[in-house]
């Protein structure tokens, strides 16, 4: 199962969400892509109604593969 890296209204990570998930925000119009490697989305709205656990991931250039820390 592939996830796709999500990122709040503020640039802040979130938990990693199915493709699904990320294919319905993107076609309501919540969420815009940010970079297409490692695929990431970014919310339009803040989700400061929401309680959401916030997730750290680092992206290095010119590694070839790419890994989340939890």
């Amino acid at each position: 199962m592939t996830k796709v890296f999500i990122l709040d209204a503020n640039q802040e990570p979130l938990y990693p969400v199915r493709i699904s998930h990320a294919r319905l925000l993107l076609s309501q119009g919540k969420a815009t892509v940010f970079q297409r490697y490692p695929f990431t989305i970014i919310l339009k709205e803040s989700l400061s109604h929401l309680k959401l656990e916030q997730l750290g991931f680092k992206i290095h250039p010119g590694v070839k593969t790419t890994s989340t820390i939890c």
